[in-house]
């Protein structure tokens, strides 16, 4: 076959459990379930940092964070493989979120349409997106934080807030709507690599009045968080719950004691705006038919990380929880790899990248961390990794000391440099992770394994990259 068009398609903060081909039957996701039923799911991939830059940086490049230097929301990120893609004759385009620095940088992209995050509070408060000058060309004031900030009940909604200006200018519709019109009005020589970054399901949690409806009164998995839980959390996990109280991020306030009705609607509407990305993905695959695209077509779905929507009696990200590590990841190309198969072993989200390099003929590079998922899509025997890893430093959330997560196909463990105190996860005996066995001696040999194991990681990956001087950023 000649050089395959590839679709990557990422949403933002999506948890694995949202689609119900995958297993979670109060989802409508008919679109995700075809891709899902005619693909191949990896069951078990796990973001490197549990936040949208570094994890996505590293997809971009194939690195982990502390290699890439790109380690919080903000950092400078301005090189990326997609110039491989470009230079190897793909024409390359992003539409959607892509969250580098400079926003509008190429990237290696030819053409750009950037949407960035609906809230820009902290970084980029004035600069204006694609969205937000579609927003004004109409004449419409967009749905943020100082407004948000004027509702009597903007303490009670925990971010979810109904999207109630017309349905087109929300901001995962935007993004689907424009893809369509680029797809209808733009051909171009194929091959092409094509990037569509929703914004959502990131709060603020903002369906349409009409796809709310659709999840309000649903009987919704409800987080039922012990004490034991909150207990054996380590003190900066504690310190963030409580800071998310006191520091709206992305117009999200947090409660300590939710009552059942806030997280019945914080789970609905999150719910339904997955259920509108849906909608648009379905949009998008008729589009790449009628156009003549799809039939040599990859399609990806994935997320940058999850969110715990109350898990842990947390909200958002910055842990390293697997409703935050595991992201679901969909390869879909019916007429190059046999489809309805579900993949259990373990891989990075950075492997996605290194695996669209070999499925456009482009040789990675050799120090490259990322590894090939293309085995598996193959069909051929093919082990996984045997660990993942992922990492977060001290940022304008989470402000404790650099975090360092190790897991197994078992084990968990996560470290906080300095310090003596972690979480450590028996995952078959414990998968909600509830019991932190840190300090449990029956689990001795196993921390301690766990520990070199990060310490080896740590020192193998300086020496694999040392030639490398970050001009990929």
């Amino acid at each position: 076959m000649s050089q395959p068009n590839i679709i990557l398609i990422i949403t933002d903060q999506q948890r694995y459990d949202t689609i119900n081909a995958l297993g979670y039957p109060h989802m409508d996701t008919p679109n995700l379930d075809r891709l899902v039923n005619e693909g191949v799911s990896f069951d078990n991939c796990h973001i490197t940092a549990p936040s949208c830059a570094p994890a996505r940086a590293s997809l971009f490049t194939g690195y982990y964070a502390h290699v890439t230097g790109i380690m919080r929301n903000g950092d400078l990120w301005r090189r990326s493989w997609v110039e491989d893609l470009a230079e190897a004759g793909y024409h390359c385009v992003n539409i959607g979120k892509m969250h580098t620095k400079p926003f509008e940088t190429p990237l290696g992209f030819h053409e750009r349409f950037v949407v960035e995050n609906k809230d820009r509070y902290l970084q980029g408060r004035d600069y204006m997106d694609q969205w937000d000058k579609a927003l004004e060309s109409r004449g419409l004031v967009k749905q943020q934080r100082v407004l948000y900030r004027k509702r009597e009940d903007y303490r009670d909604r925990m971010g979810a807030f109904s999207w109630d200006l017309p349905p087109e200018t929300h901001s995962d519709n935007f993004v689907g709507g424009l893809t369509c019109s680029w797809l209808r009005n733009r051909p171009v020589k194929q091959p092409l690599f094509l990037e569509i970054g929703f914004p959502g399901p990131h709060p603020p949690y903002d369906p349409t009045p009409e796809a709310a409806a659709e999840y309000i009164d649903r009987d919704l998995p409800l987080p039922e968080v012990s004490q034991a839980d909150l207990d054996g959390q380590p003190p900066p996990f504690q310190q963030l719950r409580q800071h998310n109280t006191e520091v709206d991020h992305d117009s999200v306030v947090h409660l300590l004691e939710p009552s059942r009705l806030q997280l019945q609607r914080l789970r609905a509407y999150y719910a339904a705006n997955v259920s509108m990305i849906d909608a648009q993905v379905g949009a998008i695959m008729k589009a790449l038919e009628t156009q003549g695209y799809l039939e040599n077509s990859i399609v990806i779905f994935t997320s940058d990380h999850g969110d715990c929507l109350g898990d842990h009696g947390h909200i958002q990200k910055w842990t390293m929880y697997d409703i935050i590590t595991r992201v679901p990841t969909i390869f879909w190309a019916p007429g190059r790899f046999a489809g309805g198969r579900r993949i259990g072993q373990l891989c990075q989200w950075m492997d996605i990248g290194r695996t669209i390099l070999e499925l456009a003929g482009v040789e990675p590079a050799e120090n490259m961390q990322a590894r090939s998922l293309l085995p598996a899509l193959k069909g051929n025997a093919w082990p996984g990794r045997e660990l993942v890893f992922a990492e977060h430093p001290a940022d304008t959330v989470y402000g404790g000391p650099l975090m360092t997560m190790v897991r197994s196909e078992r084990y968990k463990l996560v470290h906080f440099l300095g310090e003596d105190y972690g979480q450590l996860f028996d995952l078959d005996a414990d998968p909600a992770e509830e019991d932190n066995r840190w300090d449990d001696e029956a689990l001795a040999d196993v921390k301690q394994e766990l520990l070199v194991a990060l310490l080896n990681w740590r020192i193998a990956s300086t020496e694999q990259t040392r030639d490398l001087f970050q001009d990929h950023r």
